[in-house]
């Protein structure tokens, strides 16, 4: 899916955005209402994602969330790949906000 495609999908709700990146990645920006749970502590956190929603997977440029996105296929999730990742979010006109403030200075909540 591309992210013009995702990104009202994800303000409406219709799809539980999942941020696979590094932590100094997230930090640096990432989507609002996006869920972080890195790549490296994904089998260890997979309780933590919904089995009843949508999952769009994203990283940074999209090698990662391609990967994570084809294994959570493989069980049983309804999944996609957000492809070029937070780069083509950004260039699509999505908004990021960092981890230390939101976009009205207020402290992120977003961060695990």
């Amino acid at each position: 899916m591309s992210a013009a495609e995702a990104i009202p999908l994800v303000e409406d709700g219709s799809l539980w955005l999942l941020d696979v990146r590094e932590g100094y990645e997230w930090q640096s920006g990432h989507a609002p209402g996006a869920h972080h749970i890195p790549l490296g502590e994904l089998a260890l956190r997979q309780g933590e994602l919904p089995d009843d929603a949508r999952i769009a997977v994203i990283c940074h440029l999209g090698q990662r969330s391609l990967m994570v996105a084809d294994a959570l296929a493989d069980a049983d999730y309804d999944v996609v790949d957000i492809a070029g990742g937070i780069v083509a979010w950004q260039a699509s006109g999505g908004e990021l906000v960092s981890a230390v403030s939101g976009p009205s200075g207020d402290a992120g909540t977003e961060s695990r």
